[in-house]
């Protein structure tokens, strides 16, 4: 079982093609510009109520628009709109509970 958390984020009116209204950009419709990926190593998951309560926490940290917690690998997938500060993630997942191994 994964959980996953999305803020919305308003994205530039355009065609279903890219969010600039261009068929042709190479960008799918789906990426945010700018948008940052990071994996983290969390030990301690062991089901969906572990995995909902470190995407819960994390979500809260300003600029993190996406999460999704797999306990079933210990990893949790942060999309954010910049680089986030580690602190804040390890604070977010000790507030869950959990322990922050640190980056994949």
């Amino acid at each position: 079982m994964t959980v996953e958390t999305k803020t919305e984020i308003p994205q530039a009116t355009g065609s279903c093609c890219s969010p600039t209204g261009s068929c042709h950009g190479g960008d799918s419709a789906d990426t945010q510009s700018g948008a940052v990926t990071t994996v983290y190593e969390v030990k301690g998951m062991t089901c969906g109520h572990c995995e909902g309560a470190i995407a819960g926490e994390i979500s809260e940290i300003a600029g993190v628009t996406s999460v999704k917690a797999v306990a079933a690998t210990g990893q949790v997938t942060v999309v954010s709109e910049a680089p986030l500060d580690e602190s804040a993630v390890r604070a977010a997942v000790d507030e869950a509970g959990y322990e922050l191994v640190g980056r994949v």
